[in-house]
């Protein structure tokens, strides 16, 4: 845990996957499940669907339920 990234100015613990590395894998890949967005980023999977799911409430992104999978895509 002593070796995550400290923002220098405010302190704070870096974000080792961003919200823009998300954005970008939608907008190369298109509308995409979970796993495969979590492929292009790469994080595991439970990391994307968190990340994803806070950029959905921000207005981001969008999902819609496809059989038992999550599409997300961007909100545009």
């Amino acid at each position: 845990m002593g070796d995550r990234d400290r923002d220098e100015e405010s302190g704070k613990f870096t974000e080792e996957y961003p919200a823009q590395e998300f954005l970008e894998a939608l907008v190369n890949l298109g509308p995409s499940g979970t796993t495969d967005i979590a492929d292009y980023v790469g994080c595991d999977r439970r990391t994307a669907y968190l990340k994803l799911k806070t950029l959905e409430e921000e207005g981001e992104v969008r999902s819609r339920k496809v059989g038992n999978s999550l599409l997300w895509e961007r909100d545009e």
